[in-house]
This record gives structure tokens, sequence and C-alpha cells, in this order.
């Protein structure tokens, strides 16, 4: 279920970062393992995130844990937050994972099969519902927690040809809000984080000082910086 490239937890506690491909999720599991936190990072190919996992606790000297994890499945969920919470306290959760699409040409309404459909909808919505079961009972307990959700254009606005995108992304979104409203007087942070471009990979050359994103072919290109603003949502509370 999980290989560990370190042994031990950081007294900052467990940064677990679901979701994590080449680009933005190994960004922020960089920037988190940088500031110290024992990280966590969950996907479902295991092989490729144990190489992510080896490269960022070799080059930040951070302890990193790699745990499979299919977000549409809540067994799985709940055998890879197991591994998770055996490290210790999860400070942080930011879930980041969603169904790709086939293409990013729209697609017909009529044309989307059902369980694709439902894919995305257990996935970016469903899966993000049983992570944040896991974790929020500690996180009250302690009195203090961030669950980050991570979303994009598709969370804001219907767009025609990509239903099956938004859905799940407008389910997300609703989520965040209700789990707000919940647990912010209980200590526990929790914000839904629009990410509204093509992320680039990690130390990428179109990465731009301050806002991180520059224009190409008409569209946003987003680098690290878009790591380091998660980052300063945790700290700011």
């Amino acid at each position: 279920m999980r290989n560990m490239a370190s042994s031990g937890a950081s007294a900052r506690g467990i940064a677990a970062i679901v979701g994590v491909g080449p680009k933005l999720g190994r960004s922020i599991a960089r920037r988190f393992a940088h500031e110290g936190y024992t990280v966590a990072i969950l996907a479902r190919d295991l092989g490729r995130l144990s190489r992510f996992a080896d490269e960022i606790a070799r080059e930040e000297k951070a302890q990193v844990f790699a745990i499979r994890i299919d977000c549409s499945d809540s067994k799985s969920v709940k055998e890879a937050f197991e591994g998770v919470l055996s490290l210790g306290f999860v400070e942080v959760l930011v879930y980041n994972a969603y169904k790709p699409a086939m293409s990013w040409n729209p697609i017909n309404f009529t044309d989307v099969r059902i369980d694709s459909f439902e894919k995305s909808l257990a996935v970016s919505s469903v899966g993000a519902f049983h992570c944040a079961q896991q974790v929020l009972p500690g996180m009250v307990e302690r009195g203090k927690g961030t669950i980050l959700f991570t979303g994009c254009s598709a969370s804001l606005n219907g767009i025609a040809g990509f239903s099956e995108l938004c859905c799940g992304k407008f389910a997300l979104r609703a989520l965040s809000q209700c789990l707000a409203r919940e647990f912010q007087p209980l200590g526990v942070h929790v914000a839904h984080v629009v990410i509204d471009g093509v992320v680039g990979p990690p130390r990428s050359i179109c990465t731009l000082a301050g806002r991180g994103h520059q224009r190409r072919k008409g569209r946003s290109w987003l680098g690290n910086n878009t790591a380091v603003e998660v980052l300063g949502i945790v700290q700011d509370h």
C-alpha cells in the first residue's frame, strides 16, 4: 500500500497531498517538504508516486511517504488514510484529485457515457468527502488544521461540452463551503482554491515571479508559484 522514503514524522505534522501527478501535486508536495512538514503523497500509480517521494525526500532532505489511493473507492480511501494517520497527526490535507478527461475538446452531452460521468463525480467530490471524513476528527480534537480543495474555472461556471468535469467540480466547491461554515468555529480552516490555467512542470520556464503565470498561445500557464500560494493559505491560518 505504501512506500516509505524515510521514517519518522516532523513536529509540524503531516501534509497529506491527494492527487499527486508530475505537475501541480508534485510541486505542492515539494513545497510542504521544503517547509519542514512530513509529507504523504497519494495517487493511484504507486510506482510513479514512489519515484516522486524519493526525489523530493532526497532534494529537500525531507520525510516523504508514497501511499496508493483510488479516490473513487471508499475502501481504498480508508485503507490509505490508515497509513497516513499511522505517521502522526494530519495538519494539512490538500485534495487535488480529479478524473482526467479523455480529451480536452468539448463532448456533446448526449455522447457522455454514464459510467464516465459517475466516475468523474466519484473522484472530484465523493472522494473529497471520504478524505475529509478521515482527517476531520483529529483536526477537531486538536482544534486546528487546514483542508484545501483545488478547483478550476469549471468549479464556477458551467461550460458547454464539459458537463462531466463541471458537475464534479461544482459539487466539490459546495462541499468546501459546507465544511468551511461547519468547522471554522472549531478551529479548522477549509478553503476552495481556484487554479485557472494550464499547469507547467516543476521549475518550468513559464513560471514568473509574483503571479506566477504568463500567456502562451492564448492560454494561462501556471508554475511553481501556485504551490507557494497554496502554502501561503495554510500559513495565514
